[in-house]
């Protein structure tokens, strides 16, 4: 056997060495390399294909030469059909050979795509399939668990839940549940009977005298200007029918916000919109009479420090794109002279202390209505340091609001949506963990919590709220999700001002399309039917009250034939309530903590 296969490797070489032609890798532009470029290359009797170099074999073997020889005999046709006296022939023939002429010295012309130059009228082939292959993928070729961010079989449970109809699943799950990553719910054998379930946000902080009373699934925050106008009121108008409140995103509360009468979240970003105004220098600063103008509209406020899409990231809306709704909305000059920024951070404060004491400001300002802040987590210990804060001056949020890096965004650098930030589950995990460490939260019972937790990042099922309680939430927020049940097609075209669906654009052709009198039931109906299969995930797993849930309700598969719960996962969810402040908390969160062990930065 050896000797047989050292002979074969000897008559290969042999072969390929004593041929007189090579084989070579051919370029994108045909003509345009010396040497042998012969789509099939003869080695002694075998054929050997030359690699392709992304275009198929018919169009690598045109040429700009070809172009013309074909168009000369167009033209011949042409001029053959003008005088034979048929109109109709004639003209196709005509006008075809002009497109094709135009087309194609055009491309030979221009010179931003060398593909385009080198394969004119052919080569626009390619960018063609280009622009319809997410369409191709997402119709014909993916599966059901395939895509991203939303895989097929999550948008299908939004979009029938948003109809109304049975979301139910025939003949078991598709899951693999020996796959690493899988998670389940651990089930008792006395399942609960619960009623609705709500959570009262600032009932445990004695300054706040207006608490509000919130559903387990809100829509969270996007910006009129990110979203259309009507996209805005069907999602309003939807929270109102179904008693859950509305996130405003940092784009200021419009008139449309009003319209649909929902309750609403004031988010307030860096721009100050709606309660601020420019300096002299341009910058946004905060303005306390816009502020308590505006504020007369919201049910709660919410600062926010950054979001898990892009944190530590600022924004901008050209000034081509500010209507005149988005102008007085934001509170922007119209027409606008200038575009419209978010810088990175704020100016009302510049440091924990000052952050508290805005806290208190706006809660003053509002008359005693629930004031939270929102952010990714970053660097552990400057979250843990914030909380340190809360305990050291005795002003704390109602509410905090973790974002995670999975969360969705109309645009974004990639370096910031993919490699900034912490995601949910870990950054949830931790934010629950130091705020229960300080004494801020209790484990045994988060209904009595003086700190409410709130979570968003790819909510969409009962089962992920479920998880997102294990993990330490009290109320969960979703925003693509809602989406889908407007009718969202994830055609990935949310910065494009082209969505074909009119929910993130504001070009009123595409918007119309839209109708917000049917689209607000579908929102209402995708909140009743998701929070229902919560609360059955709750009722399953035997607790009395979402503030029961517990990491060990939920087991993770970490390696074949080994599951750990969640507090196995991270230990520092068994933090005893008030164990930072006392030095015994979880080894690594207690580092975290202290600020002198000499230890700059960790991840946790």
């Amino acid at each position: 056997m050896i000797r047989q296969r050292q002979l074969v490797i000897k008559s290969a070489r042999q072969l390929l060495h004593s041929n007189k032609s090579s084989i070579s890798l051919r370029s994108f532009s045909a003509g345009s390399c010396a040497g042998n470029q012969n789509d099939n290359q003869k080695v002694g009797h075998t054929k050997i294909k030359s690699v392709s170099a992304g275009l198929p074999d018919w169009i690598e073997h045109w040429s700009r030469d070809n172009f013309r020889k074909v168009g000369y005999g167009m033209a011949g046709a042409s001029a053959l059909a003008v005088a034979s006296g048929e109109p109709s022939i004639s003209v196709a023939l005509v006008t075809t050979t002009v497109a094709y002429w135009a087309i194609g010295l055009n491309d030979i012309r221009q010179d931003n795509q060398t593909i385009r130059r080198n394969f004119p009228v052919l080569g626009n082939i390619r960018y063609l399939l280009e622009s319809i292959r997410p369409e191709i993928r997402q119709y014909f070729i993916e599966g059901d668990n395939d895509s991203v961010p939303f895989d097929r079989s999550h948008r299908t449970i939004a979009y029938v839940r948003a109809k109304g109809k049975d979301s139910v699943l025939p003949f078991g799950t598709k899951k693999d549940v020996d796959q690493i990553g899988y998670s389940w719910a651990n089930h008792s054998m006395f399942p609960t009977k619960l009623g609705e379930q709500r959570v009262i946000i600032g009932q445990n902080n004695p300054k706040t005298t207006q608490p509000y009373s919130a559903s387990l699934l809100n829509i969270s925050a996007m910006s009129f200007g990110a979203l259309s106008d009507r996209a805005i009121l069907a999602l309003s108008s939807g929270a109102k029918l179904g008693n859950f409140y509305h996130n405003t995103g940092e784009g200021a509360i419009s008139k449309f916000h009003k319209d649909g009468g929902a309750d609403l979240v004031w988010n307030i970003g860096t721009g100050y919109f709606g309660c601020g105004t420019f300096a002299d220098n341009g910058s946004r600063i905060f303005d306390e009479d816009l502020f308590v103008e505006n504020s007369k509209y919201a049910k709660m406020i919410e600062i926010k420090l950054s979001q898990g899409a892009k944190p530590a990231h600022g924004g901008m809306l050209p000034a081509a794109k500010i209507s005149k709704e988005i102008a007085k909305a934001r509170n922007l000059p119209f027409p606008s002279t200038q575009d419209c920024n978010s810088p990175p951070r704020h100016s009302a404060f510049s440091n924990f202390s000052e952050l508290c004491n805005f806290i208190e400001k706006l809660r003053d300002l509002s008359g005693g209505k629930p004031v939270g802040i929102k952010l990714c987590i970053g660097h552990p210990e400057e979250f843990a340091f914030l909380v340190g804060e809360f305990v050291a001056s005795g002003k704390h949020p109602d509410f905090v609001t973790i974002d995670g890096a999975e969360g969705g965004t109309g645009a974004a650098p990639p370096e910031f949506s993919d490699r900034i930030g912490t995601p949910l589950n870990e950054g949830l995990a931790f934010a629950h963990a130091t705020l229960v460490g300080a004494g801020l939260r209790d484990p045994d019972d988060k209904s009595r919590s003086q700190v409410a937790l709130i979570c968003s990042g790819k909510v969409l099922t009962g089962a992920s709220m479920h998880k997102n309680f294990a993990l330490g939430a009290d109320v969960c927020n979703a925003a693509r999700s809602f989406l889908f049940s407007l009718g969202c097609i994830q055609a990935l075209k949310c910065h494009t001002n082209t969505c074909p669906t009119g929910i993130t654009t504001q070009d009123p052709k595409l918007s119309w399309g839209l109708d917000p009198a049917s689209k607000q039931v579908r929102v209402a109906n995708f909140h009743r039917e998701t929070v229902k299969a919560c609360v059955e995930v709750l009722e399953a797993t035997g607790v009395e009250s979402w503030s029961f849930v517990k990491p060990y309700h939920i087991c993770k598969r970490v390696a074949y034939g080994q599951s750990k719960t969640l507090d196995e996962i991270w230990p520092h969810l068994q933090v005893k309530k008030g164990a930072l402040l006392e030095g015994t908390g979880p080894a690594r969160l207690q580092e975290c903590w202290d600020p002198d062990d000499g230890i700059d930065v960790r991840v946790v």
